[in-house]
């Protein structure tokens, strides 16, 4: 597995990885994280792979982490 680059972003971390002929989308806030997965012949290289990372993108997966921390909260209020 291959960094390719770690992206700036003040609310989460990001980071671009190259593996097995796919680039993975790293997410990661506090506890949780999301993968996403895009073929390396579906994007033009690393500068296609990072062009993904636009701000509607991370805007949703922003607000996806504050799901997954509500259902999370709330999985462990229902079965303490």
């Amino acid at each position: 597995m291959r960094v390719v680059a770690d992206i700036p972003n003040p609310n989460m971390k990001v980071t671009l990885l190259s593996w097995n002929g796919k680039y993975l989308i790293k997410l990661e806030k506090g506890d949780f994280e999301q993968t996403y997965k895009i073929g390396e012949m579906d994007v033009m290289g690393d500068a296609g792979a990072k062009e993904l990372l636009d701000e509607a993108f991370l805007e949703a997966a922003m607000n996806r982490f504050s799901d997954m921390r509500d259902a999370f909260v709330s999985t462990v209020r229902r079965n303490s």
